[in-house]
C-alpha cells in the first residue's frame, strides 16, 4: 500500500541582521550618551572577548550566554562529489550556549 506523500519546502525566511553599529545607536539613545562613544565601547568589548578567547577563557555574560572556543578532533570525512576518505585536520571553533532567560525569551 503506497501513500503519496507530497513534500513542501517552505519558502526562505527573511531575518533581520542587526549591526554593532544599529546596537550602538539604540544604546546611545537610551542612555543619552554619544554613539560615537558606545559603538567605541562595543569594539573594545569585541576586542577584549577576542583576546581572552584566543586565551583559552571562556566568557560568561550574563543574561546572555557562554562563549568558549571547542577544540575539534581531527577526523575522517567524504569529498561528496566523489565519495573518496579524506582526513580532516583537527580544529578550534567558538562555541557560544545561551544562558536560560535568552532560551525562555526567545
Amino acid at each position: 500500500m503506497a501513500t503519496n506523500a507530497t513534500t513542501t519546502t517552505a519558502a526562505p525566511v527573511k531575518v533581520e541582521t542587526v549591526t554593532l553599529r544599529q546596537i550602538a545607536e539604540t544604546l546611545s539613545e537610551s542612555h543619552e550618551l554619544p554613539k560615537k562613544q558606545v559603538l567605541s565601547m562595543l569594539e573594545d568589548m569585541v576586542v577584549t572577548v577576542t583576546k581572552h578567547l584566543k586565551r583559552g577563557a571562556r566568557i560568561r555574560i550574563g543574561g546572555l550566554g557562554v562563549l568558549q572556543v571547542r577544540k575539534r578532533p581531527a577526523r575522517m570525512g567524504r569529498n561528496p562529489a566523489t565519495g573518496e576518505p579524506i582526513k580532516i585536520k583537527a580544529s578550534k571553533k567558538v562555541a557560544f550556549r545561551a544562558a536560560k532567560d535568552l532560551k525562555e525569551a526567545v
